[in-house]
């Protein structure tokens, strides 16, 4: 496994970039680009994103939405405590198969109702109940991702699929209100964790799309509802739980404990962890205890404590590998990545297992641009003081970014380790975060771009400049990151770079669509392909696919 932090903090020789750009042509004529393949057509590409809304749309009247095959229980459909099963969901039992049931108790916030709870009661893992159709990822993720959706409405509102959009943003309304929070995704395994926060993202989306409402007095009651949930939703990143130390910033962090259990599909990701960091030993910063296979009463109780319960779970009890095996630590370390997101890299320590110990700039970028939003809404709504509050949390916000997450010595925003009051020296594409949310200087955004090169490859803008093996490190570029990159550069009027960097990432979709048909949930931006070889993790390159979809549509439209 190789791990390139270049020259100094955040290096790369120019001679690397030139270099690459010779293995780039090389690759590309080895996989067929200018001979033997189908040549890349974007009128193709864009035909099929028209048809695969439908393919990738669920409902709760939908057998097939029901479906979780990173949990293999049969289905079961959850219902809110506080409300009847709708008429239209009650003969679901006799139709698919499933399991109707009501949740034991109102949910207000993240946390309120553990995973651990319904098991007890002998409660499968099930899909939790929303009102709206909505657009999954594709692959293995068959439910609504709280931050895949917000590149989705993008999407779809520039396909002119305007109701699908506008029901995709009322049912975040509606995990807020029934489920505490907006959902890493709508399964009662993840009543525990929010993902990065775009709701206010995605109700300007909507709110500033002519077409989205019939008439301004419905577009104001809707954005009323909006400002109200969002305030909600907001609460779930200043609980203590969620605050980086006393930086006045925030971390990711998931309410639960042990391994997560969507992972009991991939059985081999945590021994495979543990073998790593076995074979790594400078990289196991408290990661790894000993620990054995098949512990007695008296072992299962001390791991309960200092790693994970194996007589609850299963991911635990196989998560076992040389005698080893993970800490409580790691374990929390590994859920707050998933929050994020980001799952997974090496950003934050091996495997991201120390996330949960940073302030990060793509979090705190995003409740920068989440407060400015509000302040906005709180306007448009005619909250005068609510707009001052808002205005205010923004300030403090920024300066504590400028504090502590901006590095004037080497030019650019870089996480913040506040548990060790030291900054990362991990590169990674989230430095750009800050110029999409607005929170950059003029001289800090020129700065920034001046090191795209440490990420910009000839397929598009890579996750990082370090070769983990992992699918969030480089060489693989993603969708999401790219497109704020590129909304990022353009507001701060590095408009050539913004549609260079647009043009290389969709001339990548449309070599892996002319390739096989298909659009993918991540691509190879050295190669500029869809061939992905990732490590340990989801190795899986997941067909679809919703996020890459939308971010398609609207690069294209900068062309």
């Amino acid at each position: 496994m190789e791990m390139r932090f270049g020259t100094g903090l955040w290096g790369l020789g120019v001679c690397r970039w030139l270099a690459l750009g010779l293995v780039f042509f090389a690759m590309g004529c080895r996989a067929g680009w200018a001979q033997g393949a189908t040549a890349p057509d974007s009128a193709q590409t864009e035909e099929y994103i028209h048809k695969s809304w439908d393919e990738l749309s669920r409902s709760m009247t939908d057998c097939h939405s029901l479906k979780d095959v990173k949990v293999t229980s049969d289905p079961v459909l959850y219902i809110p405590a506080e409300m009847a099963a709708p008429d239209a969901v009650k003969g679901l039992t006799e139709s698919c198969g499933v399991k109707i049931v009501t949740l034991p108790k109102r949910i207000t916030k993240l946390g309120d109702l553990m995973p651990a709870e319904l098991a007890a009661d002998k409660m499968a893992p099930g899909l939790l109940y929303l009102p709206n159709k909505y657009v999954v990822p594709g692959g293995r993720f068959n439910e609504m991702y709280g931050w895949d959706s917000y590149f989705i409405v993008l999407g779809l509102i520039a396909d002119h699929r305007e109701e699908l959009a506008r029901g995709m943003v009322d049912n975040f309304y509606f995990e807020i209100e029934h489920y505490g929070a907006v959902l890493n995704a709508n399964r009662t395994y993840f009543l525990t964790r929010s993902q990065p926060p775009f709701l206010t993202s995605m109700i300007r989306a909507v709110y500033e799309d002519p077409a989205s409402f019939p008439d301004r007095a419905t577009a104001m009651a809707w954005l009323e509802t909006g400002y109200e949930r969002a305030t909600k939703d907001y609460e779930t990143w200043m609980r203590p739980e969620h605050q980086a130390g006393h930086t006045g910033l925030a971390r990711y962090y998931d309410f639960g404990e042990g391994p997560v259990p969507e992972m009991a599909d991939d059985s081999t990701y945590y021994p495979d962890v543990i073998r790593w960091l076995v074979a790594h030993p400078a990289e196991n910063h408290g990661f790894l205890m000993k620990g054995p296979a098949e512990p007695n009463a008296e072992e299962a109780a001390r791991l309960k404590n200092t790693s994970c319960d194996v007589t609850k779970s299963t991911v635990c009890a196989k998560a076992e590998a040389e005698g080893y095996r993970l800490t409580r630590d790691f374990y929390e370390g590994d859920r707050a990545m998933r929050e994020s997101g980001f799952d997974t890299s090496f950003r934050f320590e091996a495997f991201s297992g120390a996330t949960h110990h940073y302030a990060p700039v793509c979090l705190n970028s995003l409740l920068f641009r989440y407060e400015r939003d509000m302040e906005h809404f709180a306007h448009l709504l005619g909250k005068v003081d609510d707009a001052h509050v808002w205005d205010e949390r923004a300030k403090k916000r920024d300066a504590a970014m400028q504090r502590y997450l901006w590095s004037p010595k080497e030019g650019t925003f870089a996480d913040y380790d506040f548990t060790r009051a030291r900054s990362s020296t991990y590169a990674y594409v989230t430095s750009l975060y800050p110029l999409w949310a607005g929170v950059a200087t003029r001289e800090q955004a020129a700065q920034i771009e001046g090191k795209l090169k440490l990420f910009e490859r000839p397929g598009g803008m890579a996750m990082s400049n370090t070769a983990s093996g992992m699918q969030w490190d480089e060489p693989f570029g993603w969708a999401p990151t790219n497109w704020l990159a590129v909304v990022g550069l353009e507001a701060y009027q590095f408009k050539d770079d913004a549609k260079r960097i647009a043009e290389e990432f969709t001339s990548t979709i449309d070599r892996g669509f002319a390739k096989d048909g298909t659009i993918r949930e991540k691509y190879n931006v050295e190669t500029g392909t869809s061939d992905v070889k990732v490590l340990a993790g989801y190795k899986s390159n997941a067909i679809g696919f919703g996020w890459t979809n939308g971010v398609y549509l609207k690069m294209a439209a900068l062309k």
